[in-house]
């Protein structure tokens, strides 16, 4: 039977993801992976990386909350804002535990973040830092991201760690430099561990490097999510073998074909299993069931799925 899920992958520091991605493509000798969310090659921790026909998850799971661990080292600004970046200035920071508990309160909540000119994100058709590396002034793009907590897990000058609960596109180093120009002394990450993507966290992780050769194949395969499982969040509809074959062929299903659902409104995701829990589709609700006639067509089917796990 075919792999379908995803693995969650615990990167080491110094790997890019894209490396991580094809390490895991190598292993088990598949055609089709992909990771849900960058994670910079300084960065450690929870890198989600979906296999075959999870890669059509990759646009919903993308967009779920991350939670890190960060280390802000303050009195340095760089150009990269880290530590791997040239310095343009340092100090030694005169800070109180109390003024950057202030100073944090400022950046909960949602706002417009910039994106690091060292970055990939695209900017007419190239990475950001492909442009900055060329002496070519672009100005970054804004984002609006939001940061639900930030709770002080040490302070010990001139480093301070902290642990974030963010929103998907959150820039962490910026967060950092951000962080430094508001007391006043400039700052940058040091270093960076994702611990949670989504409900996916360090528990479900699986750290390659600790993998001798004979037993790292084995040891991933066992380790796949299944497709039905990666979405717990969303509302499940069931249905019978003979509907999930029509959808997977293409159908739109009628309202008839299923059950009163009342708690799925318009606007809802919805994913569709089968009795034997399998994804069949990821579909949005364009209303509520039982609000228009038996045959009209409640969702629109986004993805179908081929194959069960």
């Amino acid at each position: 039977m075919a792999m379908n899920g995803a693995i969650i992958i615990d990167k080491p520091q110094g790997m890019t993801s894209y490396k991580a991605v094809e390490k895991v493509k190598r292993i088990l000798k598949l055609q089709k992976a992909g990771h849900t969310g960058t994670l910079d090659p300084l960065a450690t921790g929870v890198l989600p990386v979906c296999v075959n026909e999870a890669t059509k998850l990759v646009r919903f799971l993308a967009a779920d909350d991350k939670e890190y661990r960060v280390t802000l080292l303050l009195g340095v600004r760089t150009d990269t804002f880290d530590t791997e970046g040239r310095i343009l200035s340092n100090q030694t920071p005169s800070v109180s535990r109390p003024q950057l508990e202030e100073a944090l309160k400022g950046f909960t909540g949602r706002f417009k973040q910039k994106a690091p000119l060292y970055s990939a994100v695209k900017v007419r058709g190239k990475a950001l830092y492909r442009w900055t590396r060329q002496g070519v002034e672009i100005t970054p793009p804004e984002r609006e991201v939001e940061i639900y907590s930030i709770r002080i897990d040490r302070f010990h000058l001139p480093e301070v760690d902290f642990t974030v609960s963010c929103s998907k596109g959150t820039y962490v180093r910026t967060l950092c430099a951000d962080i430094g120009d508001i007391l006043g002394c400039g700052g940058c990450l040091s270093a960076l561990r994702r611990t949670r993507s989504g409900i996916f966290g360090l528990d479900r992780a699986v750290t390659l490097e600790d993998l001798s050769k004979s037993e790292e194949e084995q040891t991933l395969f066992d380790k796949v999510i299944p497709l039905a499982e990666l979405l717990p969040r969303l509302p499940m509809i069931e249905v019978d073998d003979a509907l999930a074959k029509r959808i997977k062929n293409g159908y739109q299903p009628k309202e008839d074909a299923f059950d009163q659902s009342p708690f799925l409104v318009g606007g809802d995701m919805v994913k569709i299993i089968t009795g034997k829990s399998q994804l069949v589709a990821v579909a949005s609700m364009s209303r509520p069931l039982g609000w228009a006639g038996r045959e009209s067509r409640p969702l629109k089917i986004l993805r179908v799925f081929n194959n069960g796990y």
